[in-house]
């Protein structure tokens, strides 16, 4: 099994997935890096209301979550065959790249910050999409919440042991990444913009990890 899909680094990935959600919202204006369901609605009841300018702040990151995921596609397909680096490895060190500079912007840089950490994370969510075979997202919980969920009601059914442990593999990455946003909201408090580098610290773990198997 590859690296990228190993529970270890789904997990660190998820835990870097939460606090980046909860940095955007506390510290960037309450924006949602993650969780773009909830800037469409936002930002379509601001643009119904005729808060333009608000409008645009939900707006915007919307647009570079779907730049990140055609980025990430478009690296995948140029450098799947490359036997130098690894795809994945690329995509990772672009994420790092793009979250130390967020945490060096000001505080009242919002907008560029929340956009920064949307494409970062659609790259994400875009490259790492099983965790031991099963589809998954690293960066949001719906997904997530509706396959464990599925699989726990097939096994009380069934009382098939697979399905107890995709169940178990999809609620355990769903507290993963809720212990992330909890931390991430906790040290947004205290350290600011700052913060995001922790998540990026997550990710040089990541790297790490996919570089050894590698070699």
């Amino acid at each position: 099994m590859q690296t990228s899909e190993s529970f270890r680094l789904s997990a660190i990935l998820s835990l870097s997935g939460g606090l980046q959600d909860a940095y955007t919202y506390n510290v960037r204006g309450q924006v949602f890096a993650n969780a773009q369901t909830g800037n469409v609605v936002l930002m379509s009841q601001n643009f119904m209301e005729g808060n333009v300018d608000a409008g645009f702040q939900y707006m915007m990151p919307l647009l570079a979550f779907a730049f990140g995921i055609f980025i990430a596609e478009r690296v995948e397909g140029s450098l799947k065959e490359n036997p130098v680096m690894h795809w994945r490895q690329l995509i990772i060190m672009i994420e790092i790249g793009a979250l130390v500079l967020v945490g060096m912007l000001p505080p009242e840089v919002k907008l560029i910050a929340n956009m920064i950490v949307s494409f970062s994370c659609a790259m994400q969510v875009q490259t790492f999409r099983k965790v031991h075979g099963y589809g998954y997202a690293s960066t949001m919980c719906i997904g997530n919440l509706r396959s464990g969920t599925e699989s726990l009601s097939a096994y009380m059914r069934e009382k098939k042991r697979e399905h107890l442990i995709k169940a178990l593999h999809f609620f355990s990455i769903l507290l993963i990444f809720a212990v992330g946003a909890g931390v991430g909201g906790v040290l947004s408090h205290r350290l600011g913009t700052g913060t995001i580098w922790i998540s990026a610290g997550l990710l040089i773990i990541a790297l790490v990890m996919m570089e050894r198997e590698t070699r």
